[in-house]
């Protein structure tokens, strides 16, 4: 860090977030980058982000913690689907293994980034949550590891009659530890990650919990415990189990996505069967989890070693396909005429978007809108100099793309320092080239933020891949300088 003279704090990269992927970039910096200074500015109180910021009960990892852990510092534990207080004390143990506290600056929100050419730097303006007091901040890279939604709060539809409802009611992102759900009756709304994670820890306690879905969504077990890396852990040395673990189970995803795309039919028959093979031929199994589209063209939802159908066949839960017409004062009248009595609703129904934080991009005086950008390498964006963001896989681990993303700018850095280059800007040598959204997914958080995402391109580097194997080779071995990177 430097003192300008108008007092202004500079550094040579600023990050701004401390959750899984701020981490990830602050080691890539310290480790790869030894002469940058660099801070991370983070809106919170507490490193973590996603599992920091959700306190519902059993929130845990959908993705195997093999790949879900950075690639620096091996997963350690028996459990290969995580709960959250696990994965915090991971990244606790991360960034005091590697010193990385005394970088973050918490309770610092960023509002604002404006790059200017003549001086190639960023400024950067936020608010310190706590006195409300501005600051600003210069540097000259910018790398946003924010993630992809809103903190302030979650997605709730505009449901009928909600205002009538005399029970509480709440969304999963709300959650506080004064919400009382032992022996009472418990309504899920929604069929996703969240709600399926949400639906057999409640019954443990409730009298009853109904999950509530419109249309079923693919659900897959795993095993809570990987035994395969587990036993490369007992025979082999950290860092080479890590490494086969990883390995092992980023293959495993990839072959499913492949197959998923190329014989959908076969995978869906396989998923419908395992849950049979668990509910037995008198569950209608085709009615709660048999959706409509092809699989992967929305997110699989995992869960550990069949809680989730284990509840319900034991008669702690239960899954109703059904609409809701109104909630009532005791609960919920769905469109049949049933009505669903409930002590507690919970709206388990998605996520808001929220591109980078929300942060306003300002390039030489112009005001950047996400909308009209199109995306580098799924890391940085046309027309901006000297920024990067960490946007993992969605049908993958996030940590898979952030390690990668992080190496890439690392890398970058060291290049342009090498070749005496201070800005670096993507640069389509088409104008004119078609786009389309950044994501080819169905779920309902995308298709409600379509028109407030960055898009992608038809070819490359403007095309993302999703597909680690090949980012790999592209963002740790290709040239640099291609063409489309323009370098000043």
């Amino acid at each position: 860090m430097s003192i300008s003279s108008t007092g202004t704090e500079h550094y040579d990269v600023i990050i701004v977030g401390a959750g899984l992927s701020g981490i990830d970039a602050a080691y890539h910096l310290q480790t790869f980058c030894k002469n940058k200074s660099f801070v991370i500015y983070e809106g919170r109180d507490n490193i973590g982000g996603t599992w920091d910021l959700f306190k519902y009960p059993g929130i845990r990892s959908d993705s195997d913690m093999q790949t879900f852990s950075f690639g620096f510092k091996p997963w350690k534990d028996s459990k290969s689907i995580a709960d959250a207080d696990t994965i915090m004390t991971y990244l606790k143990e991360a960034v005091e293994e590697y010193d990385l506290e005394k970088h973050i600056r918490y309770n610092h929100f960023i509002q604002k980034a404006e790059w200017s050419t003549e001086n190639c730097q960023w400024t950067i303006t936020g608010k310190k949550k706590k006195s409300g007091e501005v600051f600003k901040a210069t540097c000259h890279f910018f790398f946003i590891c924010t993630g992809y939604y809103d903190y302030d709060e979650g997605y709730t539809p505009d449901f009928k009659g909600l205002e009538n409802y005399k029970g509480r009611f709440v969304h999963p992102q709300k959650w506080t530890e004064d919400i009382e759900y032992e022996n009472k009756k418990v309504v899920v709304i929604g069929s996703g990650a969240t709600a399926v994670t949400l639906v057999p820890v409640l019954a443990e306690k409730a009298a009853h919990v109904v999950m509530l879905q419109r249309t079923p969504t693919y659900i897959l077990s795993r095993p809570l415990e990987d035994r395969l890396s587990n036993l490369f852990h007992r025979f082999l040395p950290v860092k080479v189990a890590h490494f086969l673990g990883r390995w092992k189970n980023v293959l495993l995803q990839m072959y499913l996505y492949r197959i998923s795309r190329k014989r959908p039919e076969m995978v869906k028959k396989y998923i419908m069967d395992q849950i049979r093979k668990v509910m037995g031929p008198d569950y209608d199994v085709d009615q709660h989890f048999n959706p409509d589209y092809a699989p992967w063209d929305q997110r699989l939802c995992a869960v550990p070693d069949n809680d989730l159908f284990l509840s319900i066949k034991g008669g702690k839960s239960s899954v109703i396909t059904h609409h809701i017409d109104t909630f009532t004062e005791k609960g919920i009248r769905l469109k049949s005429g049933e009505e669903l009595e409930a002590d507690l609703i919970v709206s388990a129904t998605g996520l808001k978007i929220k591109v980078s934080g929300g942060i306003e991009f300002i390039v030489d005086g112009k005001k950047m809108e996400n909308r009209n950008l199109i995306s580098y390498k799924g890391i940085m964006l046309k027309d901006i100099p000297n920024a990067a963001a960490v946007t993992g896989y969605t049908n993958a681990s996030w940590t898979l793309k952030a390690d990668l993303v992080c190496e890439y700018v690392t890398r970058l850095l060291n290049h342009m320092d090498k070749n005496g280059k201070k800005m670096c800007t993507p640069r389509t040598k088409d104008e004119n080239m078609k786009t389309e959204p950044v994501i080819d997914f169905s779920s309902g958080y995308i298709l409600r933020a379509l028109d407030q995402l960055p898009k992608q391109g038809s070819e490359f580097p403007w095309k993302l891949h999703q597909n680690y194997i090949k980012d790999m080779f592209i963002l740790r071995y290709r040239n640099l300088e291609d063409g489309f990177l323009v370098f000043e």
